[in-house]
């Protein structure tokens, strides 16, 4: 169902792929959007047990595409270095393909935005908690089940592991 990576010598590892995943601040969201163009939004995203969640405005272009088609992929780029003398990039990268939700419970919600804020306020969960409930009929929370991951790395990071 999903192409095998072309350079197999530059694919990451499951792990170091996952760790990409779980170590990065933001990544990109691509989703079917309008008259079939693609649409793809940088977001921050917190990462549990095979699925990513996000917060999200309660209407706009994401939620409409995900409502019309549910398969997204997601991107994360850990290192990107320009190296202008040699012509190249040094860079380490994660993209996964799998199908998003509006989360409706408010179990399921508090739970993906809990995670937000400890990924991202670990210092503040309790100041987290109340911004949660102050803000809660302002945004919805997705959630992304991973069906497929691939990690890559430039050839030149590959030689010098």
């Amino acid at each position: 169902m999903f192409r095998p990576m072309r350079r197999k010598a530059q694919q990451l590892s499951e792990a170091e792929a996952l760790g990409i995943l779980k170590g990065g601040s933001s990544g990109v969201l691509a989703v079917a959007g309008d008259e079939s163009y693609p649409y793809a939004v940088p977001l921050s995203y917190a990462y549990a047990e095979g699925r990513l969640f996000f917060h999200v405005a309660c209407s706009g272009h994401k939620l409409d595409a995900i409502a019309r088609n549910d398969k997204v992929s997601f991107c994360v780029v850990a290192q990107d270095v320009v190296v202008p003398a040699d012509f190249t990039t040094r860079y380490r990268s994660v993209v996964v393909f799998g199908r998003a939700r509006i989360l409706t419970e408010d179990a399921e919600k508090r739970r993906a935005l809990r995670l937000l804020v400890e990924k991202y306020s670990p210092g503040f969960l309790a100041e987290g908690e109340a911004e949660i409930t102050r803000a809660w009929e302002r945004f919805h929370a997705l959630e992304l089940r991973i069906e497929h991951m691939t990690g890559k790395a430039s050839k030149e990071l590959v030689s010098e592991q």
